[in-house]
């Protein structure tokens, strides 16, 4: 039979840790709060074009815009899911029908689009990400670069149902 030695100070901590969470916090295993979904930023839907086509690549390329989607709650990737993507580019402003595509998500819920360079507009480089497909709530990003000279931009997304 083992002995377990409980010091004043360990006693304390553990008596502490109790009345903090709560006995069932001790006995239980510890359940995931779920993966919160994703917000519509403000002036992601400016310049949006319902029904943009799905392109293998937008222009003549050069600039990376990947990221995922995945599911709110448990966080499972979501394959075939529809992104539209557009930004002010080297190639056309924003509102241009040339700077809009979209593209789908693999099976592990990642999706990657090439385009041309973006360039600041008013002042901040940014591109434009659209979930619009349905069957989860539409969501608009609005990710803005670190620095104009980047190459890639990354969004994620974490869609609830509609």
């Amino acid at each position: 039979m083992s002995t377990i030695a409980l010091s004043r100070r360990k006693l304390i901590a553990v008596g502490g840790a109790v009345l903090a969470t709560g006995v069932s916090a001790l006995l239980l295993p510890a359940s995931a709060q779920g993966l919160a979904p994703t917000r519509s930023m403000s002036g992601g839907s400016n310049n949006y074009r319902k029904g943009a086509p799905i392109v293998e690549r937008i222009g003549k390329g050069g600039f990376w815009m990947s990221g995922t989607v995945r599911r709110a709650g448990d966080g499972a990737p979501l394959a075939g899911q529809r992104i539209q993507i557009w930004a002010h580019t080297t190639e056309g402003q924003e509102h241009e029908p040339q700077s809009h595509g979209a593209t789908l998500t693999d099976k592990d819920g990642k999706f990657r689009l090439e385009m041309p360079q973006i360039i600041p507009l008013f002042g901040q480089a940014h591109g434009h990400l659209a979930y619009d497909s349905g069957e989860f709530k539409t969501v608009f990003l609005r990710p803005v670069m670190r620095s104009a000279k980047d190459k890639t931009l990354e969004a994620h997304f974490v869609l609830e149902p509609a």
